[in-house]
């Protein structure tokens, strides 16, 4: 049976697709650091069940990554600082862990001779989507520092199959929504203020433009990946062809909780803010035979439904490990959230 490492598996992504290894009989032992990012709670039925290991610990620390990595045959590294408002604020944290720790993995990797190193990346390493979706032949041009952390780590795992035949393989996946997603996302945000009553913060004019994937899907992809042999040293592009701009997002999500469009606010764009993202998957199509199975018709809606149902979870992250942010960016949505459910 087939021991998965999984780095950041208490994130939003990582929880998801810890679950579904589960489900498919892999043994998981998860690494991460509980951080803002990060939530235990996305793990208890399968920690209460024993159905997973879990070690909290830094991927940047070396001891902490051997000892991870002992007796598991792949790596699937999610462990990251992901979100790009956060980068804007502290850059040089995103580059300690995205780079850094990457870096640590990648001679954890080295010295255990294991299997598969699985880098999960992002369509933001590209930058701007000009004309047509990015291909995996692309330059990069990262416009955040968030994505300039992961392109860093991106050519790091590329370097250490070249160099050290590390069996690396780089996915970069366009944007994610689904269960257990960190409210400080555009999705989930914007369904906590509907269902609250608080403007939906729009940046600019809200024309930005981004493809969309529903985390199974994701998922479901990765395990392909792991499957198929011959991936080595390769970048996959991981997308739907399904575009949405945030101001779409934002009808989507105010028709799917029953709320007033007249709730939507335009506040002030953020720096660096990319017009369009969006990729050319059709190299992980044709190599592993993997489709997306959730459009975003049925995908939205679905996910709004699973935050109005688990008010306790979001509560929770707003009140506990993300409180400090909500209440400089969002402080009015700060205090509806503190206030006893009706």
């Amino acid at each position: 049976m087939t021991r998965l490492l999984v780095t950041g598996g208490a994130g939003f992504i990582g929880s998801n697709f810890a679950r579904i290894a589960v489900k498919k009989g892999y043994e998981v032992r998860v690494l991460d650091k509980l951080t803002y990012a990060g939530n235990r709670e996305n793990l208890r039925d399968l920690l209460d069940a024993g159905k997973i290991e879990f070690v909290q610990g830094d991927v940047c620390n070396a001891r902490t990554v051997a000892r991870s990595l002992q007796g598991c045959d792949s790596i699937v590294h999610f462990a990251a600082e992901t979100h790009v408002d956060r980068s804007i604020m502290e850059a040089g944290t995103f580059v300690r862990t995205d780079v850094f720790g990457t870096y640590r993995l990648l001679e954890a990797s080295r010295k255990a001779n294991v299997d598969r190193f699985l880098h999960i990346s992002t369509d933001e390493v590209y930058g701007e989507a000009k004309g047509r979706p990015s291909t995996e032949m692309d330059p990069l041009n990262p416009k955040s520092p968030y994505a300039a952390s992961k392109a860093g780590a991106d050519r790091l795992a590329y370097a250490y199959f070249e160099t050290y035949d590390v069996p690396a393989v780089v996915t970069r996946c366009v944007n994610n929504y689904g269960p257990r997603q960190h409210p400080e996302k555009a999705l989930p945000l914007f369904t906590i203020c509907a269902l609250l009553g608080h403007p939906l913060p729009v940046y600019g004019s809200g024309r930005n433009r981004r493809e969309w994937i529903h985390v199974d899907d994701h998922c479901a992809a990765l395990f392909a990946v792991l499957r198929h042999r011959g991936l080595e040293g390769r970048v996959l592009n991981i997308g739907t062809g399904e575009q949405l701009s945030v101001l779409q997002l934002a009808h989507a999500v105010t028709e799917a909780v029953g709320a007033p469009r007249d709730l939507i606010e335009f506040v002030r764009d953020r720096p660096g803010h990319v017009a369009r993202h969006a990729v050319d998957s059709a190299r992980i199509r044709r190599m592993t035979g993997w489709r997306p199975r959730r459009s975003i018709r049925i995908g939205i809606p679905q996910t709004v439904e699973w935050f109005r149902e688990n008010p306790t979870w979001w509560r929770s992250v707003i009140l506990g490990s993300a409180r400090t942010y909500f209440r400089q960016r969002l402080p009015k949505l700060t205090r509806l959230v503190g206030q006893p459910a009706t």
